[in-house]
């Protein structure tokens, strides 16, 4: 795949947040509808653990109904570290570690 761009931040926010040595969360991370199943999404994630070489350990969450990113971070390795509220919304909570 010829990707040309990824789109680093968001509103000036970094897409992955260092917490401490080694252990990252990931902010949103999202591809447009028309662009999915083309393998960008892997391909971003893919960058990202070889761009932030020091990492042990990234957490995410994202919102427990929607399957399609359950499947997607499933599948790049991702395993579900619990669930829990985020206001009025169900969230689970994804971990990758080395």
């Amino acid at each position: 795949m010829n990707l040309k761009y990824i789109k680093a931040k968001k509103d000036d926010a970094d897409i992955l947040i260092k917490i401490y040595n080694g252990e990252y969360y990931l902010g949103c991370l999202c591809v447009i509808p028309e662009y999915q199943g083309k393998g960008i999404g892997t391909h971003a994630v893919k960058f990202i653990l070889n761009y932030y070489a020091d990492w042990e350990k990234i957490m995410l969450v994202t919102p427990a109904d929607k399957e399609e990113n359950l499947i997607f971070y499933k599948k790049c390795g991702f395993t579900i570290d619990g669930a829990e509220m985020d206001g009025k919304v169900s969230v689970v909570r994804f971990l990758l570690e080395r």
